[in-house]
């Protein structure tokens, strides 16, 4: 029975892994269909970016900037946010783009007085859309070796700052009666993530509160985006990867392909979209189609992923379904 639930199994990835080469293999049907995005809900459009100071963040300033957006940039680090303001072009950039300084671990005060400023920045219209993009991330550990410190530092940031800042903002927009929150989550949001505990309970709990809140308010105008992607090749200025795993081979989406199809998401109004190559992708359809079958499968490359993890090794390869460790 085991054996033949295997091979049911990895005949279902080749099947879905064979329909997605077709589909280009960098995000979900719905979102892989809308193609371009609808400049007209992005142009003149103020909008909020924490994380703003590098990686997408940074690649999401720059492709807004271009698209003509009025931007608000956020990060902790202020010199680091006046450099990408400094690369910014477009119709309000980088003469109009303004910075505003941000701690998502600063509590709910200074929160506060981040909204009030970020408000201010453009008083006849106020922020039009927020892209929650800052995270924290620490290298894979397995689950039974998180650590009250590290649950705290990433949960302050990806859960409840977030959350805050939300809380904070969101009274305006009602007011408004329009807004429109977009959430970097990620895949590890959507499936098991073995290695990624921490970071995947984070994920859980924004894709569950925002889910939720739009539920709740999406008939007094209020939209949300959540955005889950799988992994994703970003570089630092000087070009060199930033990826954990710099010695191993991974097809992954590359930073300008994310920010792309999120703001192609977030223009279209999309509740949720995922963006990954193969097998995240396939894996992402199986665990929310078929649980049974997903889980099963997460099961069996789980503890070989944490492995592979510890070695450097390619942790997203289909290898570790039958046991193989690719390592740098």
């Amino acid at each position: 029975m085991a054996v033949a639930l295997i091979f049911i199994s990895i005949f279902v990835l080749f099947l879905v892994s064979i329909l997605f080469k077709f589909a280009t293999a960098e995000g979900d049907f719905t979102l892989i269909s809308k193609r371009h995005v609808k400049r007209e809900e992005i142009e003149d459009k103020v909008i909020w970016i924490t994380g703003a100071s590098r990686g997408i963040g940074e690649v999401l300033a720059k492709q807004l900037a271009n698209l003509g957006a009025k931007l608000i940039l956020s990060a902790r680090n202020e010199a680091e946010l006046e450099r990408v303001k400094k690369q910014l072009t477009g119709k309000h950039a980088p003469h109009g783009v303004k910075i505003l300084p941000l701690d998502l671990a600063s509590g709910e005060d200074s929160l506060k007085e981040s909204v009030l400023k970020a408000e201010s920045f453009f008083p006849d219209t106020g922020v039009h859309m927020i892209f929650h993009n800052a995270a924290f991330e620490r290298p894979k550990t397995s689950a039974l070796e998180v650590s009250e410190e590290g649950l705290k530092a990433t949960f302050d940031v990806n859960v409840f700052g977030t959350i805050s800042l939300t809380r904070m903002l969101a009274p305006y927009m009602l007011k408004r009666g329009k807004g429109h929150f977009v959430v970097m989550s990620s895949a590890a949001g959507k499936t098991p993530a073995p290695g990624q505990a921490m970071y995947s309970a984070s994920k859980h709990a924004l894709n569950g509160y925002f889910h939720t809140l739009r539920s709740e308010l999406f008939q007094k105008g209020i939209r949300v985006t959540v955005v889950c992607p799988g992994p994703i090749g970003t570089t630092t200025n000087l070009g060199a990867s930033t990826s954990e795993n710099r010695g191993v081979s991974e097809k992954r989406v590359t930073s300008e392909r994310c920010a792309e199809l999120t703001i192609i998401a977030a223009s279209h109004g999309l509740k949720e979209a995922w963006i990954s190559n193969q097998p995240v992708l396939a894996v992402m359809y199986l665990v929310q189609f078929m649980p049974t079958t997903g889980f099963w499968l997460m099961d069996k490359v789980g503890g070989r992923r944490v492995e592979a993890a510890a070695q450097k090794g390619n942790t997203y390869s289909l290898g570790l379904l039958f046991g193989k460790k690719k390592s740098s």
